[in-house]
């Protein structure tokens, strides 16, 4: 094939043919359906992006930005012809300046590997999804984790972006200052845009001091809502909480059988509080063990060593695992939400309400400390429709409640449809920005929203 021919002369060892690899490009964790990509290309630096980009405008082909295939809502599934565009080995950290509390990286380096760079530095690299996914990945989808309770997600820490549009222009967005008032902030506008605007080539990040102190709690409780009011009651004390997390009977029992823990398997909240002071610490978990109590906590228990305390969010991040592993043969419907703090308990509450009427198996875990929760719902092929309704009704009365239909996954090819009554007109706008900056439909095509691209690339 001609093109193909082009595209190897252009990248001379940087382009993957194979079936397995296009495959796995082709596809993401948690959408049904998976269809090979064209090629998928190795850039190394901007200019290799720049020339993959000229390369798609001329055969007409769409590019699918890659970084490490975590994502769950039908991101990188091609809906026509095009090439992925794999950015792993764009792996480098460019530059940490500790005095600045800031570091520039390329967007195929992992949130560990940069962790790890920064040990010997005293700061960290906060935002945590769970996997470990690529930071221009999580800047393209907004992730957030565990930690973004106190520190926020990647909205809150990428202080400015290298993005190459479509047209091969390179933009620098945002500066390496904590605050400016300075223009637009088209920095954001990129950030949460799934590919769809441009390729991230470039980020610089704000870093955070390592906590001092460190105090970490489980405590469970008779029932999921009891435990979702108690995270409720916590955030309101304005308590400086750094995690908290909901996992219900069903995902501790499977983290019990995967994990080989010994968690009493009761609806929990896993909590951690992060202080410069040893005195500020404890009085902050003695309110937090006073206030899960009055909401009728039956145990809490306290993390007394750090391989216990990396246990425990080890079990928060292997859920998902643990639960694949308790339904063999079954895939996932992932239904990520949020809703303001105040209606947490009563979207927990019709979510498993829904889920018995439905005649449905399923298990709640989530940042509840930010009021988004996760349900997980195991199925078997026959079963898809049935939990694809379970998850509309979920997201459209999360809706209701003021909530969003993503609160970390982002929209992709699932979450389109429930766009117009979340945003209303303002979608239409949000179409006219995709229109301006990527006129030919090229970048990620189909995700987020529809645009009528050039005839000659439909």
């Amino acid at each position: 094939m001609e093109k193909l021919e082009a595209l190897r002369r252009l990248f001379p060892g940087q382009v993957d043919l194979s079936e397995s690899e296009r495959l796995r490009h082709g596809k993401d964790e948690g959408y049904p359906e998976a269809k090979p990509v064209l090629a998928v290309v190795y850039p190394e630096s901007v200019e290799d992006v720049q020339k993959a980009l000229q390369w798609a405008r001329e055969w007409g082909v769409a590019v699918i930005p890659f970084g490490a295939g975590t994502s769950l809502e039908g991101h990188l599934y091609p809906v026509r012809e095009a090439i992925s565009l794999d950015l792993s080995r764009m792996n480098r950290v460019l530059r940490v300046q500790p005095q600045d509390f800031l570091c520039v990286v390329e967007p195929g380096l992992t949130r560990k590997a940069l962790n790890e760079a920064l040990k010997g530095t005293g700061l960290f690299f906060p935002v945590d999804p769970g996997a470990d996914a690529t930071l221009g990945g999580m800047a393209a989808t907004n992730a957030s984790g565990t930690t973004t309770v106190r520190y926020g997600g990647m909205r809150h820490n990428v202080l400015a972006l290298q993005v190459v549009l479509a047209s091969g222009e390179v933009l620098e967005l945002g500066r390496g200052v904590r605050k400016t008032s300075s223009g637009y902030d088209l920095k954001d506008l990129f950030i949460g845009s799934e590919g769809t605007l441009g390729v991230i080539t470039r980020l610089t990040l704000r870093l955070h001091p390592l906590p001092e102190h460190v105090h970490t709690l489980r405590a469970f409780f008779p029932g999921v809502e009891e435990a979702a009011e108690a995270s409720y009651r916590v955030m309101a004390t304005g308590l400086p909480v750094a995690r908290l997390e909901l996992l219900d009977e069903l995902a501790l029992k499977a983290l019990n059988r995967y994990l080989s823990t010994d968690f009493p398997e009761k609806p929990a909240l896993f909590l951690e509080f992060h202080a410069s002071t040893r005195e500020a610490l404890e009085a902050e978990s003695a309110l937090a063990l006073e206030l899960v109590e009055e909401v009728g906590a039956l145990t809490v228990e306290a993390a007394k060593t750090e391989e216990e305390r990396r246990r425990q969010w080890e079990a928060r991040h292997q859920a998902y695992w643990a639960l694949v592993h308790l339904f063999p043969g079954h895939r996932f419907m992932i239904i990520d939400t949020a809703v303001p703090l105040s209606r947490l308990a009563e979207m927990v509450r019709y979510a498993q309400g829904l889920l018995q009427e439905m005649g449905l198996e399923g298990s709640m875990v989530g940042h509840v400390g930010d009021g988004n929760f996760h349900t997980l719902v195991p199925i078997l092929p026959e079963d898809y429709p049935k939990a694809e309704a379970y998850a509309e009704r979920l997201v459209e009365r999360a809706l209701a409640l003021g909530g969003t239909c993503t609160g970390e996954h982002g929209v992709g090819l699932r979450k389109k449809k429930f766009l117009p009554k979340e945003h209303g007109d303002s979608l239409e706008w949000m179409r006219k920005l995709k229109t301006l900056l990527d006129p030919e439909g090229l970048l990620n095509p189909g995700k987020v929203l529809d645009i009528s691209p050039s005839p000659r690339y439909i």
